[in-house]
């Protein structure tokens, strides 16, 4: 039986806005002396992530994004100051109100919620997430983020902590997230059932794929098809 359901956040249940976009990019850049050129910002970002490095020991570390952040700024064609934008812009990263949830979102934590199940978000982000769901009216029963934790997907101790919080066992919790090893193999390794949300079809072969959480709902067997 399924007693919790834990949701990644970012390209999850939340994207982006424009702030944190391509275009955003280009302003923030101009107030820093680059010319970023907008058009090259989805295979800046794909290479940021193909050569992201991580702490060793999976430790949080603020540093890890702000270089994240800058090979974007670089890739998009940044030349000169590009540590001091990529900082101010993972800063803009905090803020809640430069974030959109995703259509599919309310209408199915809803729907969970109405079956009396429990629900977490479980993110490596410094933001405070406590702001994040007052702001867009999310109702969840645990909150754990990578900052507060000190550890971050996929480590282990950072799905066993939420477990904790939600007071349920592996087996009875699915995790729902964007990264097929932050959160598709994080939560297998500890027992966890998990689903991988694919918005952008980036991983059409993978075996437990949803398109967008409209089809969670029947993923999880809490619908049956009709014939």
């Amino acid at each position: 039986m399924i007693e919790a359901v834990v949701f990644d956040v970012d390209f999850t249940i939340a994207k982006p806005g424009p702030d944190l976009g391509p275009e955003g990019y280009r302003r923030l850049g101009e107030r820093f002396g680059l010319d970023l050129d907008p058009s090259r910002y989805e295979e800046a970002r794909r290479g940021a992530i193909a050569t992201l490095e991580r702490h060793p020991e999976l430790d949080h570390d603020e540093h890890d994004w702000v270089a994240f952040t800058e090979r974007i700024i670089q890739g998009m064609g940044g030349a000169g100051d590009t540590y001091a934008c990529a900082l101010e812009m993972t800063r803009a990263w905090e803020h809640a109100d430069h974030f959109e949830l995703y259509d599919d979102v309310l209408p199915v934590l809803d729907e969970l919620r109405a079956r009396d199940l429990k629900l977490g978000l479980l993110s490596n982000t410094g933001r405070d997430l406590d702001v994040f769901v007052a702001h867009h009216g999310i109702e969840v029963d645990a909150i754990l983020t990578s900052r507060i934790h000190g550890k971050a997907k996929p480590h282990e101790a950072i799905f066993r902590a939420m477990l904790e919080k939600l007071d349920v066992a592996p087996a009875a919790a699915v995790m729902v997230g964007d990264s097929p090893d932050d959160d598709f193999a994080g939560a297998r390794a500890v027992g966890m059932s998990a689903w991988l949300v694919d918005r952008d079809e980036r991983f059409p072969e993978h075996p437990n794929r949803l398109a967008d959480l409209r089809g969670l709902s029947s993923a999880l067997g809490l619908v049956r098809e009709s014939r």
